[in-house]
């Protein structure tokens, strides 16, 4: 008996029914040529690299032989596809497009180029970002490589970065810590004093990103009573990234702007319950300052001052 959920099951075979739609898939000729969805497919496949065996094209594309097997005689029937013995082994046979078979692959590469520009013409580009970042994601999920995993960069924030950091701060936190909304609102005020007074000489935000998508952040900050001090602020690296680095490699490069900036010290402030955020810290070359018991964010807490010089 499936344990998937009824509601997950019929949410994706309603958005197969939408893409094979939007695709064409069902259509009697793929993008009005003669070729069916399938036969376009196996002439990209074809397009791409000589020498493939009928097993290697039926590997790639998940083929009954028998089905791939009538589309490779139709193609050879209609002199779009050649069939030669291997060099090497004389029972192996590879695969060529012809001339004409390299012509109409390239116009089905044309018309399926139009065909998709055609459907996203009308979005933003910050909707294209969201697209993107959407079939990331299935294709992440639902087929996830065996391959190595895919880098994570460090950028400056974009539009909407900003509100992501609030969001995702108050997510994560109530459901590994049950902090309450006070500690979002915390997030969102550092925040808006951030963006609303940022001086890009001696402050800094950076958004750790894999695949398209956000998976971290940090804040280097200027403190407000003492000269020369700078603050870390709201280190944050979503679960499905942790393990990878990324909580390092956002403090090392915040430690080195500061450092860069002229600052002397640098200075953060965190709760003892963060135990990987502090072993981070530590490892960083931080040192406990200060501790003291406080009730935040519906909690009771014991707040620590961690502290590092910036001096070489």
């Amino acid at each position: 008996m499936s344990t998937v959920p009824t509601e997950t099951v019929a949410a994706v075979r309603r958005f197969n029914r939408f893409y094979t739609r939007l695709a064409g898939a069902l259509d009697e000729g793929y993008l009005a040529t003669p070729f069916s969805l399938a036969e376009g497919r196996v002439v990209y496949e074809l397009a791409q690299r000589d020498a493939l065996t009928a097993t290697e094209v039926g590997r790639a594309l998940r083929l009954d032989a028998g089905y791939l097997s009538r589309i490779l005689r139709r193609l050879r029937r209609d002199g779009l596809l050649a069939r030669e013995a291997s060099p090497t082994d004389g029972r192996r046979h590879h695969l060529r497009l012809t001339d004409a078979g390299r012509a109409a692959a390239a116009e089905l590469d044309a018309r399926a180029h139009d065909d998709v520009a055609g459907h996203v013409a009308g979005l933003s580009p910050a909707d294209h970002d969201r697209l993107l970042a959407a079939m990331r994601t299935i294709e992440r999920l639902l087929a996830p490589s065996t391959g190595s995993r895919p880098e994570v960069v460090l950028r400056a924030p974009r539009p909407g970065d900003y509100g992501w950091v609030i969001s995702r701060n108050g997510a994560v936190y109530a459901a590994e810590y049950d902090w309450d909304i006070s500690y979002e609102a915390l997030v969102a005020r550092i925040v808006a004093d951030f963006a609303a007074s940022f001086d890009p000489a001696v402050e800094r935000c950076w958004i750790a990103e894999r695949d398209g998508e956000n998976v971290g952040c940090i804040f280097c900050v200027k403190h407000p009573d003492r000269p020369g001090v700078a603050k870390l602020r709201l280190l944050l690296v979503e679960p499905s990234a942790r393990g990878l680095g990324v909580g390092a490699r956002l403090v090392r490069e915040c430690v080195e702007f500061a450092r860069a900036a002229g600052y002397h010290t640098m200075t953060l402030w965190t709760q003892s319950c963060l135990g990987a955020a502090r072993r981070i810290y530590m490892a960083a070359g931080f040192q406990l300052v200060d501790e003291a018991p406080n009730t935040m964010f519906g909690k009771a807490l014991l707040s620590q001052t961690w502290e590092r010089s910036l001096r070489e």
